[in-house]
């Protein structure tokens, strides 16, 4: 059987589907990308371009030795991401963050994939998991991700014996000219980056006002099945307002590190990060959130420097969706009843927007080596990428989305106490992991 007779079918033009397919057909794999936009599109997406952004617009830290994530994507990096190239194209200022003008970001990914030779792009809306053979010429890669279509998702259930939700909140976006500068300034937490951040302070008694009226405020009718559990990692602000009503203060809304223009630290700030390049829109940072529409123009509007804020997006809440991948996936994201299906994305239990094209990353890798006969590429734990894949093969009752994290890396042989030196040493280990499998797989 030859090289060019396998193909590869990957289902879903999100983050990960659209790693998976571009890594592949760059490779001279025969690659098709199913999507059903613009034919259809989910509650969340309004874009007919592929990897569409339907929350933030940052892909967090791009700090390589003191965030998880920025080591991730350097990872990334190294290994030939497609996205974080995009992303890397198309980012906003926003401190040590790595953020992205969202049209320019799906623009970039969605020329690359239309001007990529072996990529065959096809619009259409799969309703189930295409039958291959578990030793034939094609593979299969799910990548629908976490808004997956409900026929879609009742045979991924039916096939993984069952699946498990959540539910995801974005935050609004404000009109930059709306904003009302005298009653806010700029700068980085703790003086990090270059000022890229718009801070709306609070007194105690607005904080307080603002949060009494965020706790009444009228919230969009849930259906009985999206009444569940609420990931802790997006959760909508007026939940964990209702956690007491200093949490915001002490999270979302803490001053830590922030100082005003006197050199005085508020009592409660908002911070605010630019949506795109321009800089005219701006996102509220961590104001996820599942009220009204009007209720949200209403209760953030109390903020003084949101006083007469624009709103182009307010906030909403859709479902997310992830099988229990240590009960049906192998480490290598492939089916553990047919190993010629991976799964990819958030869909696996990886949560945010570089840990899902991580994963497909490492899908599409995986594929690339049986089919190229190239030695196969083995990521553990002193990784980030092989740490994510430990999370999602190892067998737990109660398993739940992980984000990149230093926890999940294997212990150096020797204890280092200092955070900031432990951190540089495990990323340091991580990055020579990887250019060592990078030299494997050219031998």
């Amino acid at each position: 059987m030859s090289n060019n007779s396998k193909q590869v079918v990957v289902i879903g033009g999100g983050l990960a589907g659209s790693e998976t397919a571009y890594y592949l057909a760059k490779r001279g794999i025969k690659t098709t990308l199913i999507d059903m936009k613009p034919k259809k599109f989910t509650p969340a997406h309004e874009s007919e371009n592929y990897g569409e952004l339907v929350c933030s617009n940052s892909l967090k830290s791009n700090d390589i030795y003191g965030n998880a994530c920025g080591l991730l994507k350097e990872e990334m990096r190294l290994l030939g991401s497609m996205i974080i190239e995009a992303a890397d194209q198309t980012k906003v200022p926003a401190g040590a963050a790595l953020a992205v003008d969202r049209e320019a970001f799906s623009a970039y990914i969605t020329e690359k994939l239309r001007s990529c030779p072996n990529l065959t792009l096809k619009s259409e809306e799969t309703v189930r998991i295409p039958e291959v053979e578990e030793n034939g010429e094609c593979y299969v890669v799910v990548a629908t991700g976490p808004l997956t279509a409900d026929d879609l998702a009742q045979d991924i259930r039916e096939k993984t014996g069952g699946g498990l939700h959540f539910y995801d909140a974005s935050a609004p976006i404000v009109s930059a000219e709306s904003i009302d500068y005298d009653k806010a300034f700029t700068g980085d937490r703790y003086g990090k980056g270059t000022g890229d951040y718009i801070n709306c302070p609070m007194t105690k008694e607005e904080y307080y006002a603002f949060v009494d009226e965020l706790l009444n405020a009228e919230r969009a009718d849930l259906h009985e099945f999206e009444k569940r559990e609420i990931f802790e990692g997006c959760m909508p602000v007026e939940v964990m307002a209702s956690r007491g009503k200093d949490t915001l203060r002490f999270g979302t809304l803490k001053p830590v590190g922030l100082f005003d223009e006197d050199g005085k630290r508020p009592y409660a700030v908002l911070q605010l990060r630019k949506e795109n390049e321009t800089g005219t829109a701006y996102n509220l940072v961590g104001f996820q959130t599942n009220l009204k529409f009007g209720e949200q123009k209403r209760v953030f509007s109390m903020i003084p420097a949101l006083c007469n804020a624009e709103f182009l997006r307010y906030g909403v809440m859709h479902r997310n969706t992830y099988i229990h991948s240590p009960a049906v996936l192998n480490r290598d994201f492939s089916f553990k009843n047919n190993r010629r299906i991976f799964f990819a994305g958030q869909i696996t239990g990886v949560e945010g927007y570089v840990e899902s094209a991580a994963s497909g990353l490492l899908v599409a890798i995986r594929i690339a080596d049986e089919i190229l006969n190239r030695p196969i590429h083995e990521f553990d734990d002193r990784t980030i990428c092989g740490a994510l894949q430990t999370h999602i093969s190892t067998p737990t009752k109660d398993f739940q989305p992980m984000n990149a994290n230093f926890g999940i890396l294997s212990p150096l042989p020797v204890r280092i106490r200092d955070k900031k030196e432990r951190y540089h040493a495990l990323a340091e280990r991580a990055l020579e992991t990887i250019r060592a499998e990078i030299i494997k797989g050219q031998e």
